[in-house]
């Protein structure tokens, strides 16, 4: 088990994530290796992700070009690929006046490595353009061997809620990547708008992808902006954002939401929604907050039109994983449609809840002929699911629990602790006070395997995520604000073999985020400082939601 060094002098005890094993020449600090306009760079078979990345990011962070060099060389960084270590592994030996060389189990090993080597050179190397005059700049001597705890380190980004330009995108891959997370979830539709270019069907973002107005702030808020929100990736945005992040070694996981959270699509193609309870030709987007009743109807055309949104979307993801959604669908239309009625007793369904089920299992089945893989948050759970079905355990553990128990892979995303979009602090400054009040430290002490697992259940226990939902985060500046520094709290958690919850050293946390703040202030992380909100984070007078201080429902 790792229990983080605390903070010295040398930068090595500064990491986040904390590596798995640090070791320093005994005495007195010595001198390391001087990475200059002399320095080169020698990649070997595999890593030519990480050679490119070091080029066009560290060295132009530096002002140094890494011209290539030969295997061995001193004044050197050595990239190769060791097939001893975990594909994820790494080890970085840097020895004193020679060179640095980062060795990794596979591709994605040696990446992470280089994202170890960016941080022992301070924050200079996280800037796009060097700010003082090329020199040499010392990589400390020693040894850093290193291993996540989880394969799925993930973040769900919401941009159905609040759009986040392409730019943006790429911008919180490069966050992910400097915290060695490695699953963007693309939370992609939802009631309020539909982000993902399908051809075949042009009106879910002619008409989906934008609303005439949005509330501000929580749905009982009085406040409104009145400006028309949208916007929409092109089939080629998407593909950037996928090459971009394979680049990064980031899997991307496309969520399109069914059967519930669907009125963008309604509104676009009013035949999708049930028509024989509601005027579907009179819905527009929709511009508030909370679970829509517009629901898709049971009928076999709207399955054979999301197969046909669903076959676009696996020509532009290429993950094993698909994300259908299926939470939050309310019953109220089907309880009153005689389509639906009639489709309950012709399926041999019990009620409206198996209608659901129905919806997630022919999905399920369609994206296994397929060679893919479905994943949907825990509601899903309640009608079975096939063999190599996923689930993203949001209510608590409850859901992971009951997943893994019956041998399924899980996501752990718990709302009560890693819902970035809740609240930091519970005091009046902080901005449209959403949810549980879950600090920095809160997240450090998040435990991804749910307490009465046996060894065989808790692994499938794929690992960790953490949500942010857009509701109330109108701009980058706040997405920004509610994930870090919690993000960076989180990123440890998944990676890093930290003791049990009671027993982690929050005080070295905190000491090390000391040098981790200069680092996201040269990446111009608009994060809440440790004091509370600066004055323009605030947003004083627009509703939150407040939690009466009952404990969570775990």
């Amino acid at each position: 088990m790792n229990d983080p060094t605390p903070t010295g002098a040398n930068p090595m005890t500064d990491l986040v994530p904390a590596p798995a094993a640090t070791r320093v020449p005994p005495g007195p600090p010595r001198g390391g290796f001087p990475l200059d306009a002399g320095t080169t760079l020698w990649a070997g078979p595999g890593t030519g992700t990480t050679e490119r990345w070091l080029r066009t990011t560290l060295g132009a962070a530096l002002g140094i070009a890494l011209r290539p060099g030969p295997e061995h060389a001193r004044n050197s960084v050595e990239l190769r690929v060791d097939g001893t270590l975990a594909p994820e592994a790494y080890r970085i030996d840097v020895a004193e006046g020679r060179g640095a060389e980062i060795r990794g189990g596979g591709p994605a090993g040696v990446f992470w490595g280089a994202q170890t080597l960016r941080q022992l050179l301070g924050p200079d190397a996280f800037r796009r353009a060097p700010v003082r005059p090329a020199a040499a700049r010392e990589i400390p001597s020693g040894t850093i061997e290193d291993a996540p705890r989880f394969g799925w380190r993930g973040v769900m980004l919401d941009v159905a809620r609040h759009f986040m330009p392409k730019d943006g995108i790429l911008r919180h891959l490069d966050l992910m990547a400097a915290h060695k997370l490695n699953v963007f979830h693309f939370h992609l539709t939802d009631d309020q708008g539909w982000r993902v270019e399908i051809l075949r069907y042009p009106e879910l973002t002619g008409t989906g992808s934008w609303r005439a107005r949005t509330k501000f702030g929580h749905r009982a808020s009085p406040l409104w902006d009145d400006r028309p929100h949208g916007g929409f990736y092109t089939q080629d945005d998407i593909r950037e954002i996928v090459a971009y992040a394979a680049e990064r070694h980031i899997t991307v996981v496309p969520e399109i939401d069914v059967p519930g959270h669907s009125q963008a699509a309604v509104a676009a193609y009013p035949e999708l929604g049930n028509t024989d309870v509601v005027d579907t030709g009179a819905l527009s987007v929709w511009d508030t907050w909370g679970i829509s009743r517009n629901v898709l109807a049971p009928t076999d055309h709207v399955l054979r039109f999301y197969e046909g949104v669903f076959e676009e979307v696996l020509g532009l993801f290429p993950s094993e994983f698909v994300h259908v959604g299926g939470d939050e669908c309310a019953k109220d239309q089907w309880k009153a449609s005689p389509a639906a009625q009639a489709r309950i007793a012709e399926l041999g369904l019990a009620d409206e809840d198996g209608l659901q089920s129905w919806f997630v299992r022919h999905f399920d089945t369609w994206l296994t002929a397929r060679g893919r893989r479905l994943i949907g948050w825990d509601e899903i759970l309640e009608g079975g699911l096939a063999e190599g079905a996923a689930v993203s355990s949001w209510r608590g553990y409850r859901g992971g629990i009951a997943a893994a128990r019956a041998g399924h892979d899980v996501v752990m995303c718990p709302e009560q602790q890693v819902y970035l979009d809740h609240r930091q602090d519970g005091g009046p400054d902080e901005p449209v006070p959403i949810g549980y009040v879950r600090t920095l430290e809160d997240v450090y002490r998040f435990e991804p395997v749910p307490p009465g697992l046996t060894p065989d259940q808790a692994r499938h226990v794929l690992g960790a995520q953490a949500n942010l939902w857009t509701e109330v985060m109108e701009d980058r500046a706040r997405v920004d604000y509610q994930a870090f520094p919690r993000l960076a709290a989180f990123a440890e958690v998944a990676w890093s073999d930290l003791p049990a919850p009671a027993e982690r050293d929050f005080a070295g946390f905190e000491r090390r985020m000391t040098a981790h703040y200069a680092r996201l202030d040269a990446l111009g992380v608009a994060y809440r400082p440790p004091t509370g909100p600066l004055p323009w984070q605030r947003r004083p007078g627009v509703l939150g939601r407040p939690i009466d201080g009952a404990p969570p429902n775990v």
